[in-house]
């Protein structure tokens, strides 16, 4: 979840501009009511924590407006003011299969600060905003991304059209002209995310009246548009693949620089569909929510004055309540109006793309509410849950194991090749699920087997004393498919492999397996971490359902372990496929 660092000084800056000043000392006691939790505050900064289902709270304009409405220090507009710029943008055909959304704003005359700290404040948020954005909105740029520009330096009317790959110009941060392909190779962000430009041909690049270059995206805007201490007036341009995404995108951008007093204009998109659509729009979005519903879910009885109230905190506007005249003639499902039924009409911020259905606007009444309002109350609804079979399965694994005197752990599910396979000298099962983006080279896939777990857990408790007796049930990953796998290991003195056998015997009895047919079978050497000839698979109608034995000095040495240790392995679900009995 994005983190949000608020400095006091920028907000007593925004705070002032568009609204009644709120002291910023008390914004901790707010926060947490609006669902952000305060991580930190000091004389300078509040550190806070954004839930990804409020992306309209991740700049500090924002959420100085939400703030303003929950607190009641003014009563904001679901709607914002947007005017015509008479400014036009063609998108050529050839977007469509490249970045097919394409929306684009002009906001003036923000009010970047007074001195050159509070400009320079200004754009680090600016940027903070604009990559928060990218990241939760815009699925790190696939979505949506977003390019705001110095408007001085750039002259409509614009259009967005595709080059090859060796059209050049100056990227941001840097001097010299770069082709398109350079810039994928060599520029940080053009590395960064040069996977979004995969497979094509040719690129996307939006171009002013002069066909100097604004932007490449997803990837960089020209260095010529950068924004300065200087800029007041911007452009700003989305593109992307998703609709919604997008046009939150650049609302909220917009927003925030409107919170400074700008003012915002529209543009005039000609789609590469022919169509011809204008953005961004400031107008609300309107909901209808059954009253029903808001029983359901919330358990008490509102009145309009009350909805009214808390949607007013939460930036939203209660238009009517009424009886519902035209719908469906039984509500079938629960969000839905039947006639006859009492409803509420809902005005609610465009910038609001997690609102989208009315259980979001219940959310929203039992925030403005206060949960700390509502009555306690028991759930009227009983419901008998009935364990699953598996349940039982794991249930006595654990008694088996318990009852042997060894002590439960719990593990990651993330590991690496060379633990898995390589020190335990286990081949692959299956493909294994690769870790894309690992944050350490100890966690570079998901683990197919559990006992290098345990053979790790040992080692970092080997300054402890012996003995050491641990198992894990847990989950593996093979072949992208998730399965239950035990293991077992014991460093002690004295134990070996007939202690080892005892242990699986003791476990495949307790589960009720058919000991009549299962097999024992040496393993192969040296296949598995077992001293040669004292390890042992365990075989069910020619199939191996686990292996046991005495680990290898070698293999014990690889994980930093000098003591005997007896181990084992078994696929639960296949071992509760033999079971003669219920598992109960």
């Amino acid at each position: 979840m994005p983190t949000l660092n608020l400095q006091h000084s920028l907000l007593r800056h925004i705070q002032g501009i568009n609204g009644t000043e709120h002291s910023a000392d008390r914004w901790p006691n707010w926060l947490p009511s609006m669902g952000c939790p305060v991580e930190g505050n000091d004389d300078d900064v509040i550190e806070v924590e954004v839930f990804p289902d409020r992306p309209d709270l991740l700049s500090h304009e924002s959420l100085a407006r939400a703030v303003r409405s929950f607190s009641g220090s003014a009563m904001e507009s679901p709607s914002i003011e947007v005017g015509d710029s008479a400014t036009e943008m063609a998108v050529d055909p050839s977007l469509e299969q490249v970045r097919p959304v394409i929306m684009a704003a002009i906001v003036r005359g923000v009010d970047t600060g007074s001195t050159d700290s509070e400009k320079d404040d200004f754009i680090q948020s600016l940027m903070d905003h604009q990559e928060k954005l990218h990241l939760t909105l815009g699925r790190k740029r696939r979505f949506a991304s977003i390019g705001v520009h110095d408007l001085s330096t750039i002259s409509a009317p614009f259009k967005v059209v595709t080059v090859p790959e060796s059209h050049s110009f100056v990227p941001l941060m840097m001097t010299e002209e770069m082709t398109i392909r350079e810039i994928l190779e060599e520029h940080p962000k053009g590395i960064e995310y040069a996977h979004l430009m995969d497979g094509l041909q040719s690129f996307p690049v939006i171009l002013d009246s002069n066909d100097d270059i604004l932007s490449f995206p997803p990837i960089i805007n020209g260095d010529h548009t950068t924004i300065t201490e200087t800029t007041t007036d911007f452009f700003i341009d989305v593109t992307g693949w998703d609709q919604r995404a997008c046009e939150a995108c650049l609302m909220l951008v917009c927003l925030s620089l409107h919170e400074r007093g700008g003012s915002i204009e529209s543009v005039r998109v000609a789609g590469w569909d022919g169509e011809t659509s204008v953005t961004p729009r400031g107008d609300a979005v309107r909901h209808r929510v059954p009253d029903r519903l808001i029983g359901k879910v919330l358990g008490l009885d509102l009145g309009s004055d009350e909805i009214a109230g808390a949607l007013v905190k939460m930036g939203g506007r209660l238009i009517e309540s009424r009886t519902v005249t035209d719908g469906v003639n039984k509500a079938e499902r629960w969000a839905d109006c039947a006639v006859g039924e009492r409803e509420h009409m809902v005005e609610m911020p465009r910038w609001r793309s997690d609102i989208m259905h009315p259980v979001d606007i219940v959310e929203d009444i039992a925030i403005g509410y206060g949960y700390e309002n509502m009555p306690e109350k028991l759930s009227e609804t009983h419901m008998d849950a009935i364990p699953l079979q598996s349940s039982h399965l794991e249930r006595r694994v654990r008694a088996s194991l318990r009852s042997l005197g060894i002590q439960e752990t719990l593990g990651l599910t993330l590991s690496n090749e060379r633990d898995q396979f390589e020190r335990v000298r286990w081949p692959e099962r299956g493909s294994k699920s690769v870790i894309s983006n690992p944050i350490t080279v100890e966690h570079t896939i998901l683990r197919q087997y559990v006992l290098p777990s345990l053979l790790g857990l040992l080692a970092a408790n080997r300054h402890h004393e012996l003995p050491q007796r641990v198992y894990e049930l847990g989950e593996v990953v093979r072949d992208s498919g998730n399965s239950k796998r035990v293991a077992w290991a014991c460093a002690e003195v004295g134990g070996g492999f007939t202690a080892s056998k005892g242990v699986a015997q003791a476990l495949l009895r307790d589960l009720g397996a058919e000991m009549s047919e299962v097999t024992f079978e040496p393993t192969e050497d040296p296949h598995g971490p077992w001293i040669a000839g004292r390890g042992a698979r365990a075989m069910a109608s020619g199939t191996e359902i686990g292996q046991f034995g005495e680990i290898d000095p070698a293999v014990s040495h690889e994980f930093g372990l000098r003591s005997p240790i007896h181990a084992g392995e078994f696929d639960i679900e296949a071992v509760g496929r033999l079971s003669t009995r219920a598992v109960l």
